[in-house]
């Protein structure tokens, strides 16, 4: 009996081991793809923050972010991040999965939609100017050269910054630096070079503002990515199987939100005490929320609840300073990203050390914590200094052989036509085959809106609006005793012209 009990207690505890390991491969996975949504969520929120003739591009560069970036990040990318084989500064094995154990592949997966995230951050600060070929190339050097060295630098167990002088290691638990700051960097410099969309400063320097088409899109937008991030800082705890990870997971989740909320709050609210425009703003509520939920990335599992809203309340505030900053330099960023990822970013990072509730400063108030300060301060510098050289030359050579902005036409007329051949909203594509009556005050307009009367690809309300227009002048020029006088009505480019009534 004693032979038999200890093989089935043998094979009992290999099964255990192999059901803790799917798991945790499963836990991996469904983190994973909830990530991946985020990429809905900046193409929602990017579209709606760009100008209407600009939507299709910036759809697309979101859509391959995924479809370039895994292809990117399958032939380089892990293998400079996390190969069996490296050094304390890049790893060399895996490269097209190759000697890659499938054990890796889940693992593989959760940080591509990582490096997916990096790049994206990119494309929203150089919308609207940026040559379709030179996003190409800037995308698969983010996704498989630059974010990979930091990942290895932090998150591999050969990563110089994860072994520090005297046991330090950088703490850094869902990507401030690694992801945000990365992205956040390589967009500060891409939209310094490209320089500013045309109109979005006058003569003298000053910034006139240029609204994105739809706010409901941003709305979306940030309600997705407020909903990836949770996956985003919980699921880096990377298991689910092992004594306490629920606890990790749960605790990372909570404050996230606690931190996005609170950045939300105090964006808003200093906003409409006069840091801008008085108002109650919607969009500065959003890229609050967000660089609170960026910046609670790094210590999500390490701070307790009142740690995150000190983190939240502070990124409010850094949102805010950081946005001016960049505008006051005279670098366009449609999207905020500099200020929501990079500020954000940086922020995060440097909080971890300061309100850890193990080794925090304002807890411990030792050497060891002072210690911690210093090495992410050095990771934060080095993250930056390393992702700010290789943008630079990056966007530098790109300006300087002509390839890195479109031309002075096609950014006035819109990339959508000229580049995709699909304009988001064609005019055509509205409308129906039926009569439609206008009634206005007893009066009707009456065939096909959209073919008769000069109304060719108008939209209904459009020719509501005319019709309205055209009746009440009228009804002065009757009362006046004067002569009708030529109306205009809008052309099919949604242009106006005169023609006779």
């Amino acid at each position: 009996m004693e032979p038999n009990g200890t093989v089935d207690l043998l094979v009992l505890n290999d099964q255990l081991a192999a059901l803790r390991s799917n798991a945790d491969m499963f836990f991996l996975l469904i983190m994973a793809c909830l990530i991946f949504f985020m990429q809905a969520g900046f193409a929602f929120l990017e579209a709606g923050s760009v100008r209407s003739k600009n939507t299709t591009n910036i759809l697309l560069k979101n859509l391959l972010d995924v479809c370039l970036g895994a292809v990117v990040y399958w032939a380089f990318g892990y293998a400079f991040a996390f190969g069996s084989e490296s050094n304390s500064f890049i790893g060399y094995r895996y490269f097209f999965f190759e000697s890659m154990p499938a054990d890796n592949y889940s693992h593989w997966f959760f940080h591509f939609v990582f490096a997916a995230t990096a790049a994206t951050i990119v494309s929203g600060a150089m919308a609207e100017r940026t040559d379709f070929m030179a996003y190409l190339i800037y995308s698969c050097v983010i996704t498989g050269f630059v974010y990979p060295v930091v990942t290895h630098w932090a998150w591999d167990g050969s990563g110089w910054l994860a072994n520090g002088p005297d046991g330090i290691a950088y703490q850094d638990f869902a990507g401030s630096g690694v992801v945000h700051m990365v992205g956040g960097t390589a967009a500060l410099f891409g939209a310094a070079i490209l320089g500013p969309r045309i109109g979005r400063f006058d003569a003298n320097g000053k910034p006139k503002p240029i609204e994105g088409h739809t706010v409901p899109n941003v709305a979306l937008g940030g309600f997705i990515l407020f909903f990836g991030f949770f996956a985003f800082n919980g699921g880096s705890q990377a298991s689910i199987s092992a004594e306490g990870d629920g606890v990790i997971v749960a605790t990372a989740i909570v404050n996230t939100i606690l931190s996005g909320s609170a950045g939300a709050l105090v964006a808003m609210v200093i906003r409409r005490a006069g840091f801008g425009t008085g108002h109650w703003s919607f969009l500065t509520a959003v890229n609050g929320g967000l660089t609170g939920m960026v910046a609670i990335c790094a210590g999500c599992n390490a701070v307790a609840a009142w740690g995150a809203i000190i983190i939240g309340i502070i990124s409010g505030f850094t949102y805010l300073v950081w946005s001016w900053l960049v505008l006051k330099c005279k670098v366009d960023d449609p999207l905020d990203a500099v200020a929501v990822h990079l500020g954000g970013g940086l922020w995060g990072v440097i909080s971890v050390p300061l309100l850890s509730y193990e080794s925090g400063i304002l807890t411990k108030w030792d050497l060891d914590s002072a210690k911690l300060l210093g090495w992410n301060l050095a990771g934060a510098g080095a993250i930056f200094g390393w992702s700010g050289l290789i943008s630079l030359i990056l966007f530098g050579v790109m300006r300087c052989i002509g390839i890195l902005r479109v031309s002075e036409e096609i950014e006035i007329k819109g990339l959508d036509i000229y580049k995709h051949g699909e304009p988001a909203y064609p005019l055509s594509a509205y409308g129906h085959g039926w009569s439609v009556d206008v009634e206005k005050s007893g009066k009707h307009v009456n065939g096909n809106a959209f073919t008769n009367g000069g109304f060719d690809g108008v939209l209904p309300v459009q020719v509501f609006h005319v019709s309205n227009t055209n009746e009440q002048a009228n009804h002065a020029n009757d009362a006046n005793g004067e002569k009708k006088q030529p109306q205009s009505s809008p052309s099919a480019d949604g242009n106006t012209e005169n023609t006779q009534m």
